[in-house]
């Protein structure tokens, strides 16, 4: 294990996961059809700010409601004097205990406590995030008295017993096999650490989806494929923490991903983050007083900032009040709609620019695209539709399917089709992902240089090998630095890992040859081996951070 990794349990932690309420009554509880064939398999949409569950069964897609009725459910944990609280219950409390409450750790899974955006969160935050081993962000929050920390794939996985609990209320038996999604470019990291949340919430997680694509499913399952002519479908997906267009061919139950690109820290939760420095400015000025140090004043300011935003889709204007925001002091203000797209202005323009770049890989003019469907909950915003629908020159938009709900529904249908409970046309549905970043290999004496192995956009699975060789003379060792991006320059790019190979044979340098193969598995998680063709050694590693 390289010094950027670190080991993590995948046993459910008793300090950490709520156990399934069906606990040791399995054979019970399972209705006659389940005893006969396997549990049905769920699709998990796991949401920075909500997820959502869905199942394949009586021939079609069903979303599951929570213990509270609802569709979707806050990926939100709370931990009280009473014990730790889930989903609604966790959010309806955070305004008294912010501290202790978590949520948007989805923007924590896979990163480095040290990384900008992870700084610039956590100044907007009101728990606790720290540096833990090998920079790994840890949250630390006080529960019944003692401070703990949690890494973010433990909070994740929280989120996710919630919704296997959801599932098995619903259902009526136990859940085990699942299809967990993720942004479409999220990196190698990112989706390791989704996989690993999956594994300490008990879950076997049959396959990590992108979420566009599984949108794409759920759009063009019955509807696009009808009458059996080829489409190209961009999938525009702007959620709550993250942002993600890809370009899709689709025919008849046959989904060919072409290219994918987004933004892993672009979201409503940015967009939050603008009303609420406005806010904490206009405070500021009006009464010289800062909250920025009252973890309570901010998230109760941030709850009604997320308020006004959600209002001024449907209003040109709205007001963002607190009472006794801050030392006694009540705060009032008017937003309108046209400030909110003001403040956001740079944000918006992100997306339209990386619709570009998407249309780019693909090598596709904006006016060879078919369908344009808008997903996730940030789409409602009016400003955003406009921009997307100007781009394409005043193209009708897709919003026939749920925006919160789509991706679920996608991940369901791919479920139902890796467990083979599905019908004809769930078990016939072939599914081409792409790798959304480049992987290479440090190069040159100084290891500055990425020479390229599998280019983004490749179909995936995939396995592809290069051959590198020596720098110095009898060399018998040799560090390969393993890295993601796309600049020529490492330097500029993601160091995912670093491994040795041992054992080459004595040589003068550039005589060896080390084959280096890349194979990356259906999940987009990768594996990298290295062998020596002289001596046959070989080391490899799964790159797990």
């Amino acid at each position: 294990m390289d010094e950027n990794s670190h080991s993590l349990s995948t046993t459910p932690l008793t300090d950490s996961i709520v156990h399934s309420p069906y606990q040791g009554q399995e054979e019970e509880l399972l209705p006659m059809a389940s005893r006969r064939n396997i549990a049905p398999a769920i699709g998990i949409d796991l949401g920075t700010t909500y997820s959502c569950v869905a199942v394949w069964q009586n021939n079609r897609v069903e979303i599951i409601p929570n213990d509270q009725g609802n569709r979707i459910t806050p990926s939100s944990v709370a931990f009280a004097e009473d014990g730790r609280l889930l989903g609604d219950a966790a959010k309806n409390q955070t305004d008294v205990n912010p501290t202790n409450t978590v949520f948007a750790v989805k923007r924590l899974n896979g990163r480095r406590f040290s990384d900008s955006s992870v700084q610039n969160d956590v100044k907007y935050w009101p728990f606790k995030v720290v540096a833990g081993p090998s920079d790994r962000p840890r949250i630390v929050v006080n529960y019944r008295g003692v401070e703990k920390q949690f890494s973010a794939e433990e909070i994740s996985s929280m989120v996710l017993v919630k919704m296997k609990e959801v599932a098995e209320t619903y259902l009526g038996c136990i859940v085990k096999n699942v299809v967990i999604t993720v942004p479409a470019y999220f990196n190698d990291s990112q989706r390791q650490a989704t996989k690993n949340a999956g594994a300490i919430a008990g879950l076997n997680v049959m396959r990590i989806m992108d979420e566009p694509t599984a949108a794409a499913i759920a759009y063009g399952f019955y509807k696009i494929t009808e009458d059996h002519k080829e489409k190209s479908v961009l999938i525009f997906d702007l959620g709550g923490g993250t942002f993600d267009v890809s370009l899709l061919f689709v025919v008849h139950g046959k989904f060919v991903v072409q290219a994918t690109t987004g933004d892993t820290h672009l979201g409503g939760e940015d967009f939050d983050d603008r009303l609420v420095d406005l806010c904490v400015k206009e405070f500021k000025k009006k009464y010289n007083k800062d909250i920025t140090g009252n973890a309570k004043s901010l998230r109760r300011l941030r709850t009604a900032c997320e308020r006004a935003k959600r209002m001024l889709s449907s209003a040109v204007m709205t007001s963002i009040d607190v009472d006794y925001l801050y030392d006694g002091v009540d705060f009032s203000t008017r937003i309108s709609r046209a400030r909110f797209e003001e403040l956001n202005k740079d944000l918006f323009t992100r997306c339209t620019d990386l619709i570009e770049k998407c249309l780019s890989d693909a090598k596709i003019d904006k006016t060879g695209v078919d369908v344009v469907v808008l997903v996730g909950g940030s789409t409602r915003i009016p400003k955003i539709q406009q921009l997307v629908q100007d781009f394409f020159k005043g193209k009708e938009l897709c919003k026939g399917i749920h925006p919160d709900e789509a991706v679920a529904y996608g991940a369901a249908i791919q479920a139902a089709n890796l467990s083979g409970q599905g019908d004809k046309e769930v078990e016939n549905l072939v599914l081409v992902d792409v790798s959304p970043l480049s992987l290479g290999i440090g190069t040159t004496s100084t290891l500055e240089k990425m020479l390229f192995v599998v280019p983004r956009n490749t179909p995936i699975p995939t396995k592809k090998q290069k051959t590198i060789t020596t720098m110095l003379d009898d060399q018998t060792a040799m560090s390969i630095p393993i890295y993601e991006g796309e600049s020529t320059e490492t330097k500029y790019n993601n160091l995912l890992s670093n491994f040795y190979l041992q054992g080459i044979n004595p040589a003068p340098k550039h005589v060896p040859d080390i084959d280096v193969c890349f194979d990356i598995d259906a999940d987009g998680i990768l594996n990298v081996s290295a062998q020596d063709r002289s001596s046959g050694h070989k080391n490899e590693i799964v790159i797990s951070k």
